[in-house]
């Protein structure tokens, strides 16, 4: 051996059993899985944004599409759609508010704002239920699209959207608006029932058993993550 060469003492060295990177396995493959996901999200939107690109002079103006509001008359674009965001940025406060609690091993906070942030959540999923309603319904007069039935194009009234007709423009934009909004809703409806099941198990004092609110982290790291892939959502879908 060079008598310059390093010599590590044993106790420095990683022989396993612990995470490298100095954080548990489960903040690592949680991380491993919303990298995943964001890539999948990625390619959605992507998706979407070349389908725009190659029939902008026929697409669905969404500031168009998007203007109801619950139990007003009036047209107001992208209200809603902006109120819906706003509550889920307000979760993603009270989710940090959780966690930070969770630090001071306070029982009591993890809860109230974990309590706050799930009404946030179902508060979000039922908005866009609402809202999916009124796409697929669509407006009173409809419009006339050239369709395929039975192997002849013809022209048809054609009232909301749905996977094959599209009373807004091309039926595409329907088929995207299903899928990506449709995806994210499903994250946020997962997300909101683990946050019930943490919730529980902090009510029940599992947590303090363990010395460490660890799970109400992890959780919020995928809140997080889906409050993030919203604002993208909302960005490339409703804006541009």
């Amino acid at each position: 051996m060079s008598a310059h060469a390093e010599v590590v003492d044993a106790k420095e060295q990683w022989g396993g059993g612990r995470s490298p990177f100095g954080i548990s396995y489960g903040k690592m493959f949680m991380w491993f899985f919303l990298v995943s996901d964001a890539l999948t999200f990625g390619g959605l939107l992507c998706g979407y944004g070349f389908m725009r690109h190659k029939y902008p002079e026929v697409w669905p103006i969404p500031s168009e599409v998007f203007h109801h509001f619950p139990f007003i008359e009036a047209s107001l674009p992208l209200a809603y759609v902006g109120f819906m965001t706003f509550v889920l940025i307000m979760s993603s406060v009270t989710m940090v508010l959780a966690v930070e609690a969770g630090h001071r091993n306070d029982k009591r906070k993890v809860l109230i704002w974990m309590f706050w942030t799930i009404i946030g959540g179902f508060t979000f999923v039922g908005s866009q239920a609402w809202e999916w309603w009124h796409f697929i319904v669509g407006t009173e007069h409809g419009a006339i699209r050239n369709i395929l039935v039975d192997g002849v194009w013809k022209d048809q009234l054609i009232y909301g959207a749905n996977l094959h007709y599209n009373e807004y423009g091309l039926p595409v934009f329907g088929n995207y608006f299903f899928f990506i909004t449709g995806f994210h809703g499903f994250h946020v409806f997962s997300g909101v029932i683990i946050n019930i099941v943490i919730f529980i198990m902090v009510a029940k004092g599992i947590m303090e058993k363990r010395g460490h609110y660890e799970m109400v982290e992890k959780v919020g790291l995928y809140w997080h993550f889906v409050d993030l892939v919203w604002v993208f959502v909302f960005t490339f879908f409703y804006l541009l």
